[in-house]
């Protein structure tokens, strides 16, 4: 179960990116001599958690409504994944939510399925 706070999230979610980010900072920079400088250190936070459906994650648009509602939260969030591990979170305000339905429908219901993929910026 995928839950952010007290909401269920569907189970089918996969974390996009979870290998595209590294914990290590790194700069070069080269002295007057032409000597190189590295500087290193690891990041306290910052890391994207961007969870997508793809084809089978679908959430129901009452969730939609309730995520949506969610983006104006105060951070932290409570990401909780499948497998137990626990993040604090807060939306990526870049686009932190993109759902599109599954059948179009000019009178959309709120059981009626949408695909999700939600973007979240590790605290």
């Amino acid at each position: 179960m995928i839950t952010l706070d007290a909401l269920e999230l569907p189970k089918d979610l996969t974390w996009m990116d979870e290998f595209d980010w590294t914990p290590v900072q790194q700069t070069e920079t080269y002295t007057l001599t032409g000597a190189l400088v590295l500087e290193s250190g690891i990041k306290q936070a910052g890391r994207t958690i961007t969870l997508s459906g793809n084809a089978s994650g679908w959430a129901e648009r009452s969730l939609i409504k309730s995520l949506y509602a969610k983006l104006t939260a105060t951070p932290p969030l409570t990401l909780t994944l499948h497998d137990g591990r626990v993040f604090n979170v807060a939306f990526n305000q870049q686009r932190p939510l993109d759902a599109k339905p599954v059948v179009d429908f000019n009178n959309p219901d709120d059981s009626d399925y949408y695909t999700l993929t939600l973007k979240f910026i590790s605290l």
